[in-house]
């Protein structure tokens, strides 16, 4: 029987669920990857001998980093990432609670997005210690996932230079709609946070704020661009075995 060498990322469906739980669970994983680094480091520091990321023993158990990579879909919520502008809500709070629509500061990367129901959130996991450590070659792996599931359903996805995340017609003036939006967080070489693919998304929750802090640009999703909704669980796994073949991993 063969086996694969190739690294094993901890996929888990979360399902409908309030940002700042997930987000919680996310900060989590960090925090025990992160530890589980700084005891490797300890012991490399004792031993001198073994490479950064590489599994090592600590008192007979074998210590080592996880990957993960969560889907979730969330209640309608806007974040705003560290380095965004407030002033790119255009809605009220009071209104906000009106509508039913959650607000966080978020330690992303990124400005100001919209989540909500049927938009596919991915929350990658990852010791790119294990991969590479290089932030934009991640995220224009991040994007190439996303743009090889849309060729799938014969759209052409592309990229903006200067606007990380995934458009259509990003060249011509006027016409530059974004389907993905994308944000992260590292923290020793660990990720979290990440994309999030409009797939039934009601778009309407765009209209209140100025999404990403780029004006005059539209948002789109797979329905609106196909002409009919699509199922949900169908994208996921499109998504699922694109992210295998970018990151050449496999997801249990």
């Amino acid at each position: 029987m063969e086996t694969s060498n190739k690294q094993t990322v901890l996929f888990r469906d979360l399902g409908n669920m309030e940002y700042r739980h997930a987000w919680d669970l996310q900060e989590q994983l960090l925090k025990e990857n992160v530890e589980v680094k700084s005891a490797i480091r300890n012991r490399q520091s004792a031993i001198g001998t073994l490479a950064n990321g590489d599994e090592i023993e600590n008192e007979g158990v074998v210590l080592d980093t996880n990957h993960y990579l969560l889907f979730v879909e969330h209640p309608p919520v806007y974040t705003l990432g560290k380095s965004g502008d407030i002033g790119n809500v255009l809605i009220s709070e009071e209104e906000r609670a009106a509508r039913g629509i959650s607000f966080y500061y978020s330690n992303r990367g990124g400005d100001i997005t919209f989540h909500g129901k049927e938009q596919l959130v991915g929350y990658p996991i990852l010791d790119l210690d294990k991969f590479y450590t290089d932030l934009g070659r991640y995220l224009r792996s991040l994007e190439e996932v996303i743009i090889l599931t849309m060729a799938e359903y014969g759209l052409k996805g592309e990229r903006s230079p200067g606007e990380t995340g995934v458009w259509l017609d990003a060249a011509i003036p006027g016409k530059e709609r974004k389907i993905c939006a994308m944000g992260i967080r590292c923290s020793r070489w660990i990720t979290m946070h990440g994309f999030a693919f409009n797939i039934n998304t009601d778009l309407s929750y765009f209209n209140y704020i100025i999404p990403c802090g780029i004006q005059n640009k539209q948002v789109t999703s797979l329905e609106k661009e196909l002409g009919r909704k699509l199922d949900l669980n169908e994208v996921k796994e499109k998504v699922k075995r694109n992210f295998e073949k970018v990151f050449d991993v496999e997801l249990v």
